[in-house]
């Protein structure tokens, strides 16, 4: 006959304990536990690949469009500045370029301060063949 007996935890709390065949004992806590941290972890991880995904692979994409760009672009293209000044590239140098934004105005400025490399517009090809 298995025997019964009720110990008491430091707390005052009293839990029952069985004393016979020890076999099961304890495999469902461990079990309770393992689930317990695979749910914590699980919205952890699907976080992180959403971050990733919707995050740093698309900037990671258009930075290296951008270094691209500016890469490409050589003397007599028509570039934007990040601040908004349109110019034509008169010289470039290993991090500069030097653009014309009016007649006999000169600047230099990073390569890392060009936001975008226009198209050359027709009505400017059409004066510069005249």
């Amino acid at each position: 006959m298995a025997e019964s007996t009720t110990a008491v935890s430091p707390c005052g709390s009293s839990a029952p304990s069985s004393s016979g065949g020890g076999a099961g004992t304890g495999t469902g806590a461990e079990g309770a536990a393992q689930g317990g941290l695979m749910g914590m972890f699980f919205p952890l991880i699907i976080f992180i690949a959403i971050f990733y995904f919707f995050i740093i692979r698309p900037q990671k994409k258009r930075d290296k469009q951008h270094n691209n760009m500016i890469a490409g672009i050589n003397r007599g293209d028509q570039i934007v500045t990040i601040g908004g000044f349109l110019g034509t590239v008169r010289e470039v140098r290993d991090d500069t370029f030097q653009i014309e934004i009016a007649e006999g105005v000169r600047v230099r400025i990073l390569k890392s301060a060009v936001q975008t490399k226009r198209a050359a517009s027709s009505n400017e090809n059409q004066g510069a063949a005249s």
